[in-house]
């Protein structure tokens, strides 16, 4: 059992346990969720009490699973004071059996309640039809301008691209209104390239970082505030900048790049410098030198 506070907490309104709850996972994940679905609250599930418990997985193995899992919707890990007029903090691990998006969590650790359109008993069909994949606020975004404005409609893959940028403004505090409104207003009279055309207006009008630390959202009836982490390293986060209960680092997607320059123009320029350094006259040589 982990310190009294800490531990594991059980989401709400999931659906009964029964066989083949996890059969959508690889088998080490598969394992380990049904390991940590058996716990009693409270219960120690950091990497290295699972590791220690779980004889033939070492803490990579666990790592890894435990972001698995995450990514699948079942766990997310938070930072949150104990509420009731108390400053303490503690850190917790929210796990639902039953598989949750992206919104649901991020509803869910606002408020305290979990969304009514994702509780309660939902039969199973024999045959599942493929689920919708999860898309990021980011990506939801971008992908509606063209409703504000036909001429920055953007394709899948240029949202795609773009998400990683999108995601930066969120982040920062920006709300989707102020997003869409940045990349629609006070367009030419025609758009030949929306994706161009929005991938330079989020560099160049990207909102500065915030001067300080927010304010955690409150729960609602409790008092108490929640900090959403990011599963793998434990970087705190807003729940849109955090798909999955990941951070971009740990979900091992590239950066974006501010500037917009590559990897090779960047040492293209730094050999055009040091060439030059290298032949340009020197002070105090030749003649100008020794006159002086």
């Amino acid at each position: 059992m982990a310190a009294p506070g800490y531990g594991k907490r059980s989401a709400p309104g999931q659906l009964p346990r029964r066989r083949g709850d996890f059969d959508h996972l690889p088998p080490r994940e598969a394992s380990i969720a049904a390991y940590l679905d058996r716990l009693p609250d409270g219960a120690a599930i950091d990497v290295k009490t699972l590791a220690r418990e779980l004889h033939g997985y070492g803490q990579q193995a666990v790592r890894s699973a435990l972001n698995a899992l995450s990514e699948a919707g079942h766990l997310r890990r938070v930072r949150e004071t104990v509420g009731e007029g108390r400053t303490q903090w503690v850190y917790r691990t929210y796990f639902s059996r039953t598989p949750r998006s992206d919104a649901w969590w991020a509803a869910f650790l606002a408020d305290g309640v979990p969304p009514a359109a994702e509780t309660g008993p939902e039969p199973a069909p024999e045959e599942p039809a493929p689920a919708r994949p999860r898309r990021s606020e980011a990506y939801e975004t971008l992908a509606a301008l063209g409703r504000t404005d036909p001429r920055m409609t953007l394709s899948a893959v240029e949202c795609a691209e773009l998400e990683g940028r999108a995601a930066v403004w969120l982040a920062r505090g920006a709300t989707r209104q102020q997003l869409v409104h940045a990349l629609t207003a006070g367009l030419p009279e025609t758009v030949h390239c929306p994706g161009a055309l929005a991938r330079r207006r989020l560099t160049d009008k990207l909102p500065p970082e915030p001067s300080g630390p927010s304010e955690p959202p409150r729960v609602p009836g409790t008092g108490a505030r929640r900090v959403l982490e990011c599963t793998g390293c434990g970087r705190p986060g807003r729940p849109e900048a955090l798909p999955g209960g990941l951070c971009r680092g740990c979900r091992a997607e590239p950066s974006p790049r501010a500037g917009g320059l590559s990897a090779a123009d960047v040492r293209a320029r730094v050999q055009r410098l040091r060439a030059a350094a290298r032949t340009g006259p020197r002070l105090g040589t030749g003649a100008a030198g020794v006159s002086a």
